[in-house]
């Protein structure tokens, strides 16, 4: 894959007016290139890694990148993480300047790898994900997670595919 690209993020389903159907098609087993790739990073806070206030920061930030005319099917994804039981941190992708939030750039290569199942089983996903990126060469223990839908849009479509996204 090309430095900073991502796999197209597939939106034309939305039944339930929220989260998109997530298609999986083309994400797992990607290689990604990413050199000062621009995210905006928010943080949530957690109760023993539950997340307690992330829809609200998750539509504050989605408006403002939409506000700013940053969103692209091409660059779509939000990659997230547990700092601590406590706070999550949440870099999503953007196409330009989001003036009312915090932007960090991200560099390095990146494998992927798609999981489907309840949000309980995140522990052995990213035991997965760092074997993963071991058994290709690599020596880093930073994984992040793309969530692609709210749990009431994945009952509602019967799946729930999380990304899972390794730097090697």
């Amino acid at each position: 894959m090309q430095i900073n690209a991502l796999p197209h993020y597939d939106d034309s389903i939305n039944t339930t007016g929220c989260c998109a159907k997530f298609n999986p098609d083309g994400w797992d087993g990607q290689d990604l290139h990413f050199a000062d790739k621009p995210f905006v990073r928010a943080t949530t806070k957690s109760a023993l890694h539950i997340p307690i206030n992330m829809g609200q920061v998750f539509t504050r930030v989605h408006e403002h990148i939409e506000d700013a005319g940053g969103f692209d099917n091409d660059n779509m994804i939000v990659l997230s993480r547990d700092l601590s039981p406590w706070v999550a941190e949440h870099l999503f992708a953007m196409d330009g300047p989001v003036p009312e939030e915090k932007t960090v750039r991200l560099s390095g290569d990146f494998i992927t790898k798609v999981f489907e199942g309840p949000y309980r089983e995140a522990k052995g996903w990213h035991e997965k994900m760092l074997a993963l990126a071991k058994s290709k060469g690599g020596t880093s223990d930073e994984v992040y997670f793309f969530y692609t839908t709210c749990p009431k849009c994945a009952k509602a479509y019967g799946k729930n595919y999380v990304v899972g996204v390794a730097r090697m």
